[in-house]
């Protein structure tokens, strides 16, 4: 890789892991890579579950390529003093099998690999949450296929199944067949009967729109459940009165951080009306939407992700991009076609 290559490497290195950093205190390989753009989230969820052998596997980038980031990473850490923790890695798997890097497990590349850096400002009590928290073993995770599939036990089929050692099997088989479903949306719900369970494990299912898993509910004991209503019952009044509380601040945050993104958008785009970056920062920010403004870069006002969404803005009303989508034409040959569109919009604003 030529010199000049290399540099721009490390800067985007260094982008990506100071906006991990400014959102958790802790910036680890995946959060570089992910913000590179070289490694996507459904691909770590996945790896987690045990669907892909090693996380290399994923990635399209050579590996002269991959050992000069987990270099610049540990350069730039180290420059600004920040703390290493080798952290391990398990499947969310009922074996809770380590999880592999590299495909040969080689031992020097997966310990650059498991090794986060830690803010030097956390105090040492946070510190050790934080490491703590990373070390936890991740939930176990039954899956809500959304094709047919066969158990490899049975050979029959479900509406869930779990992976033991790469392989579907139904609950049946899993001795999980006794475990009752808790629908998400009930926070403290969920919380207690998962506190409460001795057995409990997390339901995904693929959302083809959104690109990665989502959560659809919790497996739990049946005992579990029923304790966890009761202790609901008992203070409903009080997680009423502090939800009232909550949607409050919420909506105080939104606001924020829409004020933010709008100042940023004009200050990175001075010729954008201040309307249009208002509606912009309205739109990409709206809670829940899965948009780039909530995304933890668009929060941190990161400057790829805020110009990402004046981008999708200026493509959807400024050029002829969704009647294109709508007569047929692919959506990356839309793009390509109104490219330069968006960039004279782009050009304007930058004035």
């Amino acid at each position: 890789m030529s010199g000049a290559s290399e540099s721009k490497l490390e800067r985007r290195v260094v982008a990506a892991a100071e906006a991990a950093l400014a959102r958790s205190k802790a910036v680890s390989p995946i959060d570089v890579l992910t913000g590179l753009g070289w490694l996507h989230t459904r691909t770590v969820d996945e790896w987690r579950q045990g669907r892909v052998a090693h996380l290399e596997r994923a990635l399209t980038a050579r590996a002269d390529r991959l050992a000069s980031v987990l270099a610049s990473l540990r350069r730039w850490a180290q420059d600004n003093g920040l703390r290493p923790s080798e952290t391990p890695y398990v499947s969310a798997t009922r074996d809770r099998g380590p999880l592999r890097f590299t495909a040969d497990g080689d031992e020097a590349a997966e310990l650059a690999y498991r090794t986060h850096w830690i803010s030097p400002d956390l105090p040492e009590d946070r510190r050790r949450r934080l490491i703590e928290r990373q070390s936890k073993a991740p939930d176990l995770v039954v899956i809500a296929p959304l094709k047919d599939w066969t158990c490899t036990g049975c050979h029959g089929t479900g509406d869930r199944q779990v992976l033991e050692d790469g392989e579907p099997v139904c609950l049946t088989c899993a001795e999980m067949d006794h475990l009752v479903f808790l629908p998400a949306g009930d926070a403290a719900l969920t919380r207690r009967a998962k506190k409460a369970s001795g057995l409990s494990a997390v339901v995904l299912r693929l959302s083809r729109r959104r690109g990665r898993y989502e959560r659809q509910g919790l497996l739990v004991e049946e005992a579990a459940l029923e304790l966890a209503e009761d202790q609901c019952l008992a203070d409903e009044d009080v997680r009423s009165r502090r939800r009232a509380r909550d949607r409050e601040r919420r909506a105080d945050e939104d606001l924020e951080l829409r004020a933010r993104t709008a100042w940023e958008i004009r200050r990175m785009f001075p010729g954008c009306p201040a309307e249009r970056a208002e509606a912009i920062a309205r739109h990409t920010g709206a809670r829940g939407s899965g948009r780039v403004g909530r995304s933890a870069a668009g929060r941190a006002l990161d400057e790829t992700a805020v110009r990402a969404a004046v981008v999708a803005a200026v493509r959807h009303e400024d050029t002829g991009y969704d009647a294109l989508l709508m007569s047929g034409v692919p959506r990356a040959v839309a793009r390509e076609r109104i490219r330069a569109d968006v960039d004279r919009v782009l050009d304007r604003w930058r004035a």
